[in-house]
Order: C-alpha cells, then sequence, then structure tokens
C-alpha cells in the first residue's frame, strides 16, 4: 500500500470512528481473499465495506470489483477515494443510519 493511499486510509478511519460512534472498524487481510476490500465497518445490526484508494485513477488489483460489487448487493460496498469521499460517506450514512 502506497504512502498516500495509507495515509488516506488512516484519516477516513478516524473519520469513520466519529461519524459512525461505537463502530468497529476491521481491516481485512487481502492475502487471505485476495481481492476483498480494505475495511469492514460494523454499526450497530449492519455492516459495510469500503475499498480504499488513493485517487479516482488508482489501478484495481483483481477481484476488487467483484467483491464490491458482490458485497454492496449484500449491504453496501464502495471504492472510497480522495475524489468520491464525501458522495460515499452521505451514502454510507443512508445505509448504516437508516431502519430496517
Amino acid at each position: 500500500m502506497s504512502r498516500l493511499e495509507r495515509d488516506f486510509q488512516s484519516r477516513l478511519i478516524r473519520e469513520l470512528k466519529d461519524i459512525f460512534k461505537g463502530c468497529i472498524i476491521m481491516k481485512n487481510d487481502s492475502s487471505y481473499i485476495q481481492g476483498i476490500p480494505d475495511l469492514l465497518i460494523l454499526y450497530k445490526d449492519k455492516w459495510a465495506a469500503l475499498e480504499v484508494k488513493k485517487s479516482a485513477t488508482a489501478s484495481h488489483r483483481p477481484n476488487q470489483e467483484y467483491y464490491v460489487e458482490l458485497m454492496d448487493e449484500m449491504s453496501f460496498a464502495s471504492f472510497i477515494y480522495p475524489e468520491n469521499k464525501e458522495e460515499v460517506l452521505y451514502e454510507l450514512q443512508q445505509t448504516l443510519f437508516s431502519r430496517r
């Protein structure tokens, strides 16, 4: 993971913890399931997954698109990078704060 991506991910995790008080954020091991999104967010009775990229033009590794699409059908999953962060966080809040 590049320094830019690592720095963005660290700031993002802090921001997620501020927005979703009491959430659990887990970093996934890409060597266990290649392509699985970087972060799993557990909040109350809901969950979401985020694949962190340093920019909108950063390359996708094999299987990342597959797992983001699959997990988005299950709950919520998205690629997130500085250029779309606000939009993704808005959509994430709509999902995790919604009532069933």
